[in-house]
C-alpha cells in the first residue's frame, strides 16, 4: 500500500472524493456489469448511440475467452472500465478499503486475460475482426482506449504496488513500440483521438524508460502525416465502417490539418485538442522540444482569449462537438463537454511546469468549480455530458438543434466517458494543488490540506488551512527542514482586487511575478496568513462575443453564479439586472450543500403598457411593465439539483 504525500483535508472536497468513494464508484461498476435498472439517454438525438446498457465488463470477458457473446456499445466501451479503475486506484490512495482493492485486482487480472500474447489489448477487434487492427486508426479509438489503460495501470501500480498492472503495461508498451515508430517495416500514424501519449509519459514518468517518452512524441510528430496512411489502410480494409462519421470528419477534427508545432489556434473536437496540448506540454518540458512548447503557448492564448466560456466550459458547437471560430460562444446551443474541461485541467497542470504563470492555475481553477464540477449531481449518481450556460427545458425537448441541452442530469449515458473522467479527476485534485520545483514549491489551489516531502522531494511541510471559497482567508503553517532558505509561492489569483499578507504575524509585502508572490522562509516554523478579498462581482464579455453584449454575468471568487427558475420564476429572458444595484452574498447551510447565495436587485420586464398590442408578436413601441425583484443567483455547479427548470448565466443588465 503507497501513501500520498499530499493529503486533503478540506471538508467539502473531502465530501466530493467521499461521494466518488462510496456512491459514484460503486454505482459505475454497477452500471459498467449491467446489474442495475437505469435509464441510459443518448446525450443527443442519435440513434446510432448505444444506450441499452454498457456491457463494458463483458466485453472483456468475451474478448478473454471466459464468456461467449458479442461485442456491444462503442468501439471506446473499454475505456471506461479503465477510468474507473485509476478512480479506484487514486481512491485507494486516499482510504484504504480492502474489498474494493480485491475488486480492482479481479478487474486487473480480467485485463490481463484479455490481453493478447503481444501486448495488444481491445475488445472490439478482439471479438469482433482481430485482423482489423490499425486499421481503421482514424476511427476506432484502439490507441485512444490504450492510453486511458496505461493511466489506469500507473495509477494502481502506484497505489498497490500490483505487479500484474505493471506487467500488462510493459506489454503493452513493448508492443506499441514494436508496432509504431519512424523505422522500416513499422506504422507511421497516429490514432484519431489522442490519449496513448498521455499514458506513454505517465508510464515514462513512473518507469524511466526514454522508449516511452519518445514514442509518446513521435506520435505527436506524425499526426499531420497519418490522414493519407489511414486512407491506404481503410481502403485494404473490407470490414467497413467503425464509426463512419468520424471518417467523413475534416481534418481539424482530430488536428491533422497542420503538423502539431504549427498549430496556433484550438480546431476540432475539443476534447482531443485539450488532450494533445497536455500530452505536448508534458513531452515539450521532458525532452526539450522548443517548439512544441511554443505551439502550446499559441493554442493556449487561443483557447483563453477568444474560445472559452466563463464558466471554463470549451467547444462551441454539437457539431463534432468543436471549437468553432473566434469570439463564437452561444449560451443555448454550445457544447462544454464535461470531459474538455476536464483535458483543460490537464492541459493547465502540464503548462504549470513549462512555465510558472499563474494564468494557468487561474483557468485550471475556473475549469474545475464550474463546469468539471457541474458534470455530477450531488447525489453522485445522475451526469451531465454537456454543460450549457442557458436552458429552456422545453426548447431542449423540441428543438432538434437542442437536443443535447438537458435540463437535469440523466442517471446514464449512452457515451458514458464524462462520468468517469470526472471520478478519476475528482479523486486525484491533490495532484493538482501544489507544484513542487527543485527551487520553490508553488501554491496554485486554495484547497485545506497537508503537503509532506515525497521520497526525492525537498524536506518542506505545509499544512494549508482555509475553508475557501466560502471566505478568502488561508493559513499556511510551514515546518522548512532544510538547512536553506525555501520559497513558497502562492498564486495571487486574476479575478480578485485585493490581498493582504503577514509572515509570522508581521505585515509582509512579497514579490509579484507572472500571478504568484514569492516568499522566501528560512529554516524553522513559519506562518503565512494570506486573505484573498472574495466577494460578489460583475463580468463583462468581450465586444465581439454578440450574444453576451448588453449582458452581465456574476462570480464570486472562481465560481461562476447563475439564476434558476426555482428561486426567480419561469421566463428568466425578462430578467434585468439593475447597474447600481448592490450585489450582497450570504451563506446558507441547508441549500446545495452548504453555498454562498447572491442577490442583487433588479426588474422583470411583463407585457407591454400598450393595451392593444399585448398579445401580439411585434410591437413598434418599446414599453415594458417591469415589476421590481430580488435576483438570487447560486454557484453554477449546483444548478439542475432541484428537479427541471430554467438556467441562465447571462442577465441583460440595466
Amino acid at each position: 500500500m503507497s501513501k500520498r504525500n499530499i493529503r486533503v483535508t478540506d471538508p467539502v472536497w473531502k465530501n466530493y472524493k467521499e461521494l466518488v468513494r462510496k456512491e459514484m464508484i460503486p454505482y459505475q461498476w454497477a452500471v459498467l456489469n449491467d446489474s442495475i435498472d437505469i435509464a441510459i439517454e443518448r446525450e443527443r438525438n442519435d440513434d446510432s448511440i448505444p444506450n441499452e446498457k454498457s456491457h463494458a465488463i463483458e466485453n472483456l470477458k468475451i474478448a478473454a475467452g471466459l464468456k461467449k457473446g458479442e461485442h456491444y456499445g462503442w468501439v471506446f466501451q473499454d475505456s471506461d472500465v479503465y477510468k474507473w479503475l485509476e478512480a479506484v486506484a487514486y481512491s485507494l490512495l486516499d482510504t484504504w478499503d480492502d474489498s474494493l482493492k480485491d475488486l480492482a485486482d479481479e478487474v486487473v487480472e480480467l485485463i490481463s486475460k484479455a490481453q493478447e500474447p503481444d501486448g495488444y489489448i481491445n475488445t472490439f477487434f478482439t471479438i469482433s475482426g482481430p485482423e482489423r487492427r490499425y486499421m481503421r486508426l482514424a476511427e476506432s479509438h484502439e490507441l485512444y482506449c490504450m492510453g486511458h489503460l496505461l493511466e489506469a495501470l500507473v495509477a494502481y501500480n502506484m497505489a498497490t504496488g500490483s505487479s500484474l498492472a505493471m506487467e500488462i503495461a510493459a506489454k503493452l508498451a513493448d508492443h506499441l513500440c514494436d508496432t509504431f515508430g519512424p523505422e522500416e517495416g513499422k506504422y507511421h500514424f497516429a490514432d484519431g483521438h489522442e490519449e496513448i501519449e498521455i499514458g506513454l509519459m505517465k508510464l515514462y514518468h513512473l518507469k524511466g524508460d526514454n522508449r516511452y517518452r519518445d514514442l509518446a512524441e513521435y506520435f505527436l510528430k506524425v499526426r499531420a502525416d497519418s490522414p493519407k496512411e489511414w486512407k491506404r489502410l481503410k481502403a485494404e480494409d473490407k470490414g467497413g465502417d467503425i464509426l463512419g462519421g468520424i471518417s467523413s470528419e475534416p481534418s481539424k477534427y482530430n488536428q491533422t490539418h497542420l503538423p502539431v508545432e504549427k498549430q496556433d489556434t484550438a480546431e476540432g473536437h475539443a476534447v482531443r485538442v485539450v488532450y494533445m496540448c497536455s500530452a505536448m506540454a508534458d513531452v515539450a518540458e521532458a525532452s526539450g522540444n522548443k517548439d512544441f512548447a511554443a505551439a502550446c503557448r499559441k493554442i493556449w492564448r487561443n483557447i483563453v482569449d477568444k474560445r472559452m466560456y466563463i464558466t471554463g466550459g470549451i467547444g462551441s458547437t454539437v457539431l463534432g462537438e468543436s471549437f468553432t471560430l473566434d469570439y463564437d460562444l452561444p449560451n443555448d446551443t454550445m457544447y462544454c463537454e464535461t470531459c474538455a474541461s476536464i483535458g483543460l485541467i490537464f492541459f493547465a497542470k502540464q503548462m504549470l511546469k513549462l512555465d510558472r504563470n499563474g494564468e494557468y492555475a487561474d483557468v485550471m481553477e475556473r475549469a474545475l468549480y464550474n463546469t468539471a464540477l457541474s458534470g455530477m449531481a450531488l447525489d453522485g449518481k445522475h451526469f451531465f455530458y454537456v454543460n450549457p450556460l442557458e436552458v429552456v427545458p422545453q426548447k431542449g425537448k423540441l428543438d432538434p438543434t437542442k437536443s443535447h441541452v438537458k435540463s437535469v442530469r440523466p442517471e446514464w449515458l449512452g457515451c458514458a466517458c464524462c462520468p468517469p473522467n470526472l471520478a478519476r479527476l475528482i479523486t486525484s485534485v491533490e495532484d493538482y494543488i501544489y507544484s513542487v520545483f527543485d527551487d520553490a514549491i508553488f501554491v496554485n489551489l486554495f484547497i485545506a490540506s497537508e503537503l509532506e516531502p515525497d521520497e526525492n522531494g525537498k524536506k518542506v511541510f505545509i499544512k494549508q488551512k482555509t475553508d475557501y471559497p466560502k471566505s478568502g482567508k488561508v493559513l499556511f503553517e510551514i515546518d522548512n527542514k532544510e538547512e536553506k532558505e525555501t520559497t513558497i509561492a502562492i498564486r495571487l489569483p486574476g479575478w480578485t482586487d485585493d490581498a493582504k499578507m503577514s509572515l509570522d504575524g508581521t505585515a509582509y509585502k512579497p514579490t509579484l511575478k507572472d500571478g504568484y508572490m514569492y516568499v522566501p522562509v528560512s529554516s524553522g516554523e513559519h506562518t503565512i496568513d494570506f486573505e484573498i478579498e472574495i466577494k460578489p462581482k460583475r463580468w463583462y464579455a468581450n465586444l465581439d462575443v454578440s450574444e453576451d453584449i448588453h449582458k452581465v454575468a456574476v462570480a464570486r471568487g472562481p465560481q461562476v453564479y447563475c439564476v434558476e427558475e426555482k428561486d426567480n420564476g419561469s421566463g428568466l429572458h425578462r430578467l434585468l439586472l439593475n447597474k447600481e444595484s448592490r450585489l450582497v452574498d450570504h451563506y446558507e447551510e441547508d441549500l446545495l450543500g452548504g453555498v454562498c447565495v447572491v442577490e442583487g436587485d433588479g426588474e422583470r420586464c411583463t407585457d407591454s403598457s400598450d393595451s392593444e398590442s399585448i398579445g401580439g408578436l411585434y410591437t413598434d413601441r418599446k414599453e415594458y411593465k417591469k415589476e421590481t425583484v430580488k435576483i438570487r443567483f447560486i454557484p453554477y455547479n449546483t444548478w439542475g439539483n432541484r428537479g427541471e427548470n430554467e438556467m441562465r448565466v447571462w442577465l441583460s443588465e440595466e
